[in-house]
């Protein structure tokens, strides 16, 4: 496939067939990166039948370039900083300890909303599938990276359905492995690799996780995904 996918559910399913060595494994979960990875991931669980959750981080966006990635942080306090960006763009270090304060915050009420009584994580001794709708500069996910790590996962598996070409190398050794579907040159961006690339909702969030409690499987999401519209404004592992 080199075409644009539909949307982010398309995404999951087709992400889903370069993961099947992993299909109906109980030492295997799935965590997606909220909000545009939630859908791709919950896809990606119900075509193998294996359990979901979401894993919180946050791009730290540099300012007046909110898309471009200067660092990220991730539930557990970790912070990374691309500091080419910071460099290249000679962004203030206030400005960036200021950026850090702001997107703490949103963590904080994210998971607050998302997991409410859900219970705390537990990825000890499991095979994580790690999941995003791409990989651009990669900051957002080597922060996840970072921060799993030290939950004491198996193996940490970056699967996406798009991503730059040297951003997913990179990911062959920051990983246990790296997942692509397609590994397109020119890469661009994320958002030219999908139909619809909207933002997704705190409510789709929520409804996922809602569906996912039922267990492995709990039914096709692209139903909810057309609801939620009406409502609202392979490279394989090492």
């Amino acid at each position: 496939m080199n075409r644009p996918f539909a949307d982010r559910y398309e995404a999951g399913r087709v992400l889903a067939e370069s993961l099947r060595t992993f299909e109906g494994r109980a030492d295997v979960m799935v965590l997606g990166l909220p909000r545009g990875g939630v859908p791709v991931a919950y896809e990606v669980s119900r075509e193998l039948g294996v359990s979901f959750d979401i894993y919180m981080v946050r791009k730290l966006g540099a300012p007046g370039q909110e898309e471009l990635a200067m660092g990220a942080i991730a539930s557990g306090g970790i912070v990374v900083i691309n500091e080419e960006v910071v460099d290249a763009l000679k962004i203030p270090w206030e400005m960036v300890q200021a950026e850090i304060t702001r997107e703490r915050m949103e963590l904080t009420r994210r998971e607050l909303l998302y997991r409410g009584n859900r219970p705390p994580l537990d990825v000890t001794g499991l095979t994580v599938l790690l999941v995003d709708d791409g990989l651009a500069t990669g900051s957002t996910m080597r922060a996840a990276v970072r921060a799993l790590r030290r939950k004491q996962p198996a193996k940490i598996i970056v699967a996406v359905p798009t991503a730059a070409p040297s951003t997913f190398q990179e990911f062959q050794a920051i990983a246990d492995a790296c997942v692509a579907s397609i590994v397109p040159e020119p890469f661009r961006a994320v958002g030219l690799w999908y139909e619809n690339f909207d933002q997704i909702s705190d409510e789709e969030v929520c409804d996922l996780l809602a569906r996912s409690a039922k267990g492995p499987g709990a039914g096709p999401a692209s139903k909810l995904r057309l609801l939620s519209a009406e409502n609202s404004d392979p490279v394989v592992p090492r």
